[in-house]
């Protein structure tokens, strides 16, 4: 690999680790407060793909501006879901079966309602920029890569601006680090989990259209990138906000310079990220951000 090769592979993975970061932050809230690992994740990946198609094909809204529409309208379906279906799990602080299938269940009733709606036909969002890209140099970048790069950067420094500056952010912080004492100190234990799981969807629904950019979608749409979020929160340390642009970049770096290699092809990836995954289960059981922690702490 020469050095123009290593310089593109390294700007698409820093590209390609900002969606992936915006991808998987709601799973990460949502797991970091309510312990579930939301399986309908993909689902709501997959509706917003559709959000943005459909207000693009029929009303010829940006796709970028269709993300940001999505932030209000899936923090909305969140809330709804929570009312209707979560909030009639039992309280615990671990992962519980019946967590896992409502939530496998439920992705299983999305996709199947957009099977009904959209039919299983590949579709994808085709805006004057698509194909374009400028160039550096030899190195060429894509307009729309770099549009969504931004788009999804900024949502997650304004997420994590969030998180540290209101008082939802510090209810949830308190919850994560010790639900009890945050109960004692007065934190709505029911409300915030509500807010959170819109807050989660919203964040799901928002990178489901962003991605929708980049690639082409059927109603199974979010199931490949459902097992990149797992590898990038496993990374990320689980309840890691900060661990979750770690996980990001690592897992673009994986995947981008992995199928460089003559032996790799681009449709390994999917078992490149479940052997990463295994890897980090294995040695780093508290992920890169808890390493770094512990690390900091015998400094």
């Amino acid at each position: 690999m020469n050095l123009e090769d290593f310089l593109d592979s390294l700007i698409s993975a820093l590209l390609l680790a900002g969606i992936y970061a915006a991808m998987s932050a709601g799973m990460t809230i949502i797991y970091g407060v309510m312990k579930i690992v939301n399986l309908a994740h993909a689902g709501f990946l997959m509706l917003g793909a559709y959000f943005a198609y459909e207000l693009f094909e029929r009303f010829h809204i940006d796709p970028i501006l269709g993300a940001v529409l999505a932030l209000p309208v899936f923090f909305l379906f969140g809330v709804a879901v929570h009312w209707l279906l979560v909030h009639w799990l039992p309280k615990s602080d671990q992962p519980t079966l019946a967590s896992l299938l409502l939530m496998f269940g439920f992705w299983l009733v999305l996709q199947n309602v957009a099977l009904l709606i959209w039919h299983n036909e590949d579709r994808s969002i085709n805006t004057s920029y698509t194909l374009t890209s400028f160039h550096l140099g030899d190195i060429s970048i894509s307009k729309v890569r770099l549009a969504v790069f931004v788009a999804a950067a900024l949502s997650v420094i304004v997420l994590q601006i969030g998180l540290r500056r209101s008082w939802f952010g510090r209810s949830m912080r308190s919850l994560i680090q010790n639900p009890y004492a945050a109960q004692i100190v007065g934190v709505d234990q029911r409300k915030t989990a509500m807010f959170t799981f819109g807050l989660g969807t919203a964040f799901a629904g928002f990178a489901g259209a962003l991605l929708a950019m980049l690639y082409s979608f059927s109603p199974d749409f979010g199931r490949p990138f459902l097992l990149r979020s797992f590898v990038i929160i496993v990374l990320g340390g689980l309840e890691s906000f900060s661990g979750v642009a770690i996980g990001a970049l690592v897992l673009a770096l994986v995947e981008t310079y992995s199928i460089r290699l003559p032996f790799v092809e681009a449709s390994y990836q999917p078992a490149i990220s479940y052997g990463l995954l295994v890897l980090v289960l294995l040695v780093l059981p508290r992920g890169i951000a808890g390493l770094l922690e512990r690390k900091w702490r015998t400094g």
